[in-house]
């Protein structure tokens, strides 16, 4: 502070330096009475400029929120185009297919019967509607249902599609294993054409695969837990 003082202790209508007469000091700063803060207010100022071109540029918080917006939307629209549902189940579904993987870990098709009268209406299960447990028994090779049960075994051990086909507005999502059933067969990708494979032989992917049509086991539950299908297609 001393030293400015000396410095700047001038002749206020001349604006010359007493202690540095060859030193003229502009009369704009000759006359403040507290030169440290010019640079200061130089900073402040230049604060300013930088703060209006970084919001004119729309790099503000505005920005930042619209960039969040997009990317949003970027994903629900990755949600409406997804090959498969990796995501966490509605419990309700949870709780139907342990019901359902029970008779799985019991070996015995007759325990099915307790996810079958868990819904108000019987789930779809093509000509095995009239009595299903004696229907799986005689498709099965062993003649005990137990490979109609390492069929679900198999369908369930993959991620199901999540489909917005259901009647019912607050419960329109079902979920359907095996996904590839729900794919273009003719577009699989590698990975996809080996989980075709865990529940179709290889003679029977490559057939399902040139007709672009499933004729397969496919298996849904709704978003509630209604178990709406069971079924092998033609």
């Amino acid at each position: 502070m001393g030293y400015e003082q000396r410095v700047l202790q001038g002749d206020a209508g001349r604006g010359r330096c007493t202690r540095f007469p060859e030193f003229t000091v502009p009369k704009h700063i000759s006359a403040m009475r507290h030169p440290r803060l010019a640079p200061a207010g130089a900073l402040f100022v230049l604060l300013l400029v930088a703060t209006a071109i970084y919001l004119v540029h729309g790099h503000g918080p505005t920005s930042a929120a619209h960039a969040g917006e997009k990317e949003t939307t970027s994903v629900v629209g990755d949600q409406r185009k997804e090959r498969a549902f990796h995501g966490a189940l509605p419990q309700s579904v949870v709780d139907m297919r342990e019901m359902i993987l029970a008779a799985v870990h019991a070996g015995d098709v007759g325990e099915l019967r307790d996810a079958i009268e868990w819904n108000e209406i019987q789930p779809d299960f093509g000509e095995g509607n009239d009595d299903p447990i004696a229907y799986w028994k005689r498709v099965s090779a062993d003649g005990e249902g137990r490979e109609v049960l390492a069929t679900i075994a198999n369908l369930l051990a993959l991620p199901p599609a999540r489909l917005a086909i259901g009647k019912d507005p607050e419960n329109a999502l079902v979920y359907v294993w095996p996904y590839v059933a729900e794919l273009p067969l003719d577009k699989l990708r590698a990975a996809e054409v080996v989980d075709l494979y865990r529940v179709m032989s290889a003679e029977e992917g490559k057939a399902a695969r040139a007709q672009k049509k499933w004729t397969g086991w496919r298996l849904a539950i709704g978003a509630d837990g209604t178990w709406h299908t069971f079924r092998k297609y033609d």
